[in-house]
């Protein structure tokens, strides 16, 4: 079934629930206004729709190979990209000095939600190339910029990330890539690195590969580590691809799903780079990169989920099967069961979509405002935004195989396909546990104040929608005073190993409520008892009392956890 970009939903969202005239308000993005960016989001659903889309299933059955020491590429991948790069779509936030349009995030986040529902496979590709473009422009030197942005901007030119070697996956502080030091001023980068998304194309002129390596006096663990631009084809005195490098693509991975999307072993034999920082330097710039990966993942979940629910509630308009008591369409969609599944999943959708472009737009303020608070917002946002949205690509896209029954286990129909290539999103950028130990560690070095700020903020929202929606906002506050409490239990926790026993089911709680949150917010601007209102309340009735397992969960240290011996748990 064809896909349909969720504009209407994006645009009740700004307006109704977050408000992005703020950032439009601000001297930063003061040329853009609500004509302009409804546009873009319309060009960019019209991209997805017609372009995109079409190519998915090419992916997953004729997946990316490499034959003779050369990638190939999915059919209908290179001409999709063509029109992605001719569009301008490679990095819509890239500054304006090299190409870029210069939006914020908080309509990047939209547009990268909906290329990601269109061919998550391919999608990934200008998604690595924003991360290594954005690195550039915060640390590289004048000349890395001036040779390097607008090839990567224009998507002359593709980028990727370099951290995860055999024996340090999450540990990057163990990898074992060397680097030294030429007399021209460039550097040798020996090594191996797996797991390369994107580690070679046959649509680009050039692939960029941003690579961990530590020097011979980089001490050990994270500290002594630093981050080198490392071209496939080393740029001529022109800043066009020239000779070779000497680096290879190894093999490709064998996957559960997203086929189409090469993922690279690859090996450096003192291939030439270039410094990106400073030296012992690497894993900050790598971080600037990776923060806003974690949106973009997260972003990645929801198209996905949006993708899968439209697939499910296709079918379940068409397909007839069985009677039930009440007078509908005469087809599955009228059995309550499978209206829970539909409702479940546009209502998860709708609040992880929600979340992630309130993360962005808390990016943007602290960039254009330069406001600490906001800053503080989005770092804690992130975790919850990365972890919440691809946890929901997940649920949403196993719904859509059980909204298909048998035919769901079946590949023809296409639902499946969604559920393995979503799959790995929860493992990009960090795992989800590990964003939920940063997200209570880290994130929490501030005391809760972070944390606090925003339950004050869903409760103050509460009290005032008790006049319009009376039963929906007083369970809102409840839940979050419940939600206090257990953050009031994490920060006491002195030894970090009580908070991490509890972290998931924490980071899934404050989703929870969150997304109740996103959800009154939109009924109480209905006015009437809409879609909007239904949606709201269906939420908040049944998924919202999650949360109370979830927070008990939380806080119950880890005492049990380890008096669970390593032989119990023998087979």
């Amino acid at each position: 079934m064809p896909y349909q970009a969720p504009l209407a939903d994006f645009q009740y969202i700004y307006e109704n629930v977050l408000d992005l005239s703020q950032v439009i308000d601000t001297e930063t993005f003061s040329e853009l206004d609500a004509e302009t960016v409804s546009a873009i989001l319309g060009e960019a659903g019209r991209l997805a729709e017609d372009v995109l889309h079409p190519t998915n299933r090419n992916g997953d059955l004729d997946p990316a190979k490499l034959e003779n020491g050369k990638l190939r590429s999915s059919p209908g991948f290179a001409a999709a990209f063509q029109a992605i790069a001719e569009g301008g779509w490679v990095s819509t936030s890239a500054s304006p000095e090299h190409g870029g349009m210069g939006l914020p995030l908080s309509i990047s986040t939209a547009v990268n939600e909906m290329m990601a529902a269109g061919n998550l496979a391919l999608q990934l590709n200008p998604l690595l190339t924003q991360g290594h473009i954005e690195a550039l422009e915060v640390h590289a030197t004048d000349d890395i910029k001036d040779i390097y942005l607008p090839k990567l901007i224009s998507g002359a030119w593709s980028g990727t990330m370099n951290l995860t070697e055999p024996q340090a996956g999450s540990d990057v502080g163990a990898l074992s890539t060397k680097a030294e030091r030429n007399e021209d001023g460039s550097y040798a980068i020996t090594g191996q690195k797996i797991f390369i998304t994107w580690g070679d194309t046959d649509f680009t002129e050039n692939v960029c590969h941003l690579v961990l390596a530590r020097l011979p006096d980089g001490g050990k663990g994270t500290k002594g580590i630093s981050l080198f631009v490392v071209p496939r084809n080393i740029p001529d005195a022109n800043g066009e691809p020239g000779v070779a490098n000497t680096l290879k693509v190894v093999s490709l991975e064998h996957k559960l799903g997203i086929h189409g999307s090469p993922t690279a072993v690859m090996q450096y034999d003192k291939a030439t780079g270039w410094l990106v920082g400073q030296e012992h330097d690497g894993m900050k710039c790598m971080f600037t990169m990776m923060n806003n990966a974690r949106l973009g993942v997260g972003a990645q979940g929801v198209g996905v989920a949006e993708a899968a629910y439209q697939h499910a509630l296709f079918y379940a308009l068409e397909r007839k099967q069985g009677r039930t008591p009440v007078k509908g369409q005469g087809t599955i969609i009228d059995h309550a069961d499978v209206r829970r599944m539909l409702a479940t999943m546009k209502s998860e959708t709708f609040a992880a979509r929600a979340l992630a472009l309130e993360c962005a737009i808390a990016l943007d303020m602290g960039k254009a405002a330069d406001s600490a608070d906001w800053k503080s917002r989005a770092a804690f946002l992130t975790p919850i935004a990365k972890s919440f949205g691809t946890d929901v690509g997940i649920k949403v896209a196993e719904l859509g195989v059980q909204v298909h029954g048998g035919m769901g286990f079946i590949e023809e129909t296409g639902a499946a396909q969604y559920s393995r290539d979503v799959r790995i999103t929860s493992i990009y950028e960090g795992t989800n546990g590990i964003q939920a130990m940063d997200l209570v560690a880290r994130k929490m070095m501030d005391d809760g104040d972070a944390a606090y700020a925003l339950l004050e903020e869903i409760e103050s929202f509460a009290e005032s929608a008790r006049a319009v929606r009376p039963r929906m906002a007083e369970d809102v506050w409840s839940a979050t005073e419940t939600l206090r409490e257990a953050t009031e239990w994490m920060v006491g926790q002195k030894d970090f190993n009580q908070r991490f026993a509890g972290c998931v089911p924490y980071l899934n709680g404050f989703a929870r409520i969150l997304g109740a949150h996103y959800h009154l917010k939109a009924a109480c601007a209905e006015g009437h008892d809409g879609p909007r209102t239904r949606l709201a309340r269906f939420y908040i009735n049944r998924l919202l009392p999650e949360h109370t397992g979830l927070l008990a969960h939380a806080m119950q240290g880890a005492a049990d956890l380890y008096a669970i011996s390593v032989d119990d748990l023998s087979i």
